[in-house]
């Protein structure tokens, strides 16, 4: 089985771009992977789409992937549609990887696209609705806002304006966190206020204003304990990563020097589990099997992408990830140890809170920012000595927890 590498990574600027088509940003992604590999051509033997709301947004279904390839061009070669929720660009990568691994083919591309934005509101944030068991929605918002009892809501702290159902949830998981640690709505603001931060030296963010933990607590309420600065926009954007094997390498001519190794690439899903067993958690069980396959554990990471879509996110994810004790993520967020220059900086991009979450693209933003992280390239964000990075990406609910969860591991 040969090493796969990442060759080339590619990336739109991400936020709200009414004028942009979900083709147009596939290609733009496309193009700059190419150009990063140093390649004019789409070389790919094979493709695997990420989408997750086109269907939704757009009644295109069933040949997505298809459609955008022939769009750039590209045709008869396999094309495969993904859709995993927030976890469909990785699962892309996932695919791609496995592809090559099989001896399918020498060279890959995972791409994720996604426009999300629309003017019609409500037609925007029911684009979530699918992303948990529909046939049993009721008994299950209740049984996990209820995750979040015996924490006192403040008046005033719930937002009058619209916002996903999964933002309720989110907050109970935060209430349900701050109940059994002790952690704090001041913890998860550092955690908001080291992203924001971050995201000023990203160009392709959708937001790059910084902000104190103070202006994060006294910024809009969404529901409590989460504000309009901890919680991931609306976005819209593309990425792209292209993907080789050593022969691939070789017979394309590319950069060696350049070539970042795949360590691991690992999907997890939930299982039925008490709230308690934190454990049990499918990233914490993912990630395990991701170090195992890697051959190195949580200490031997330099830096690390997690899905935060809200603040509250990236705590559970870093504790998931043996970056610290289950508990420690918010203590360990506050003083610092997660920021640029940290022991663990997290979220160098900006995180989805910053720098955007449009789903069927987010988890390839996470390669595309590690990869220019290990090859010394992200410049004011860059992670000095960056030798071992982690990518973590998850999607939709069932049970306690996300649907899928995936960890990939990256190295010079």
């Amino acid at each position: 089985m040969e090493q796969v590498y990442v060759v080339g990574v590619g990336m739109t600027p991400f936020g709200r771009q009414l004028d942009k088509t979900i083709k147009g940003m596939a290609q733009d992604a496309v193009q700059g992977a190419l150009k990063d590999a140093g390649l004019e051509r789409q070389p790919a033997e094979a493709a695997f789409f990420a989408n997750s709301t086109q269907g939704h947004m757009e009644r295109q279904h069933m040949i997505r992937g298809e459609v955008v390839m022939r769009s750039m061009g590209v045709g008869g070669i396999p094309v495969v549609n993904v859709e995993n929720a927030c976890a469909s660009a990785a699962t892309a990568f996932n695919l791609a990887v496995n592809f090559l691994k099989a001896g399918e083919g020498d060279v890959a591309l995972a791409l994720g696209s996604e426009k999300m934005f629309s003017m019609d509101r409500e037609l925007m944030f029911s684009a979530f609705d699918g992303a948990w068991d529909v046939a049993d929605v009721t008994e299950i918002k209740d049984r996990l806002l209820k995750l979040g009892d015996g924490v006192e809501v403040p008046e005033g702290t719930t937002s009058p304006k619209p916002y996903s159902a999964f933002m309720d949830v989110y907050a109970a998981f935060s209430r349900s966190h701050m109940k059994r640690f002790g952690t704090t709505q001041r913890q998860l603001a550092a955690v908001a206020a080291k992203n924001h931060t971050h995201s000023v030296h990203n160009p392709l963010s959708q937001f790059r204003d910084a902000y104190t933990v103070e202006q994060i607590l006294a910024a809009p309420p969404i529901t409590y304990p989460l504000t309009l600065p901890m919680c991931s926009p609306i976005s819209d954007g593309a990425a792209a990563a292209l993907l080789v094997t050593e022969t691939g390498l070789r017979r394309l001519g590319i950069d060696k020097s350049r070539a970042i190794k795949v360590l691991a690439s690992v999907l997890q899903t939930g299982s039925d589990r008490d709230p308690s067993e934190v454990e049990k958690h499918c990233t914490a069980l993912g990630s395990k099997r991701a170090y195992e396959k890697a051959g190195i554990g949580p200490k031997d990471i330099s830096v690390a992408e997690v899905h935060d879509a809200t603040a509250m996110g990236e705590i559970i994810q870093i504790e998931n990830l043996g970056f610290c004790d289950f508990g420690e993520g918010g203590p360990i967020s506050e003083r610092g140890e997660t920021t640029l220059g940290g022991r663990i900086p997290v979220n160098p991009s900006g995180g989805l809170e910053s720098k955007g979450h449009p789903v069927g693209a987010t988890g390839l933003a996470q390669v595309y920012e590690l990869v220019m992280q290990l090859r010394g390239e992200a410049g004011a964000r860059q992670v000095e000595g960056a030798k071992l990075a982690l990518a973590e990406n998850g999607g939709g609910l069932h049970g306690i927890e996300e649907a899928v969860a995936s960890v990939i591991i990256l190295g010079r």
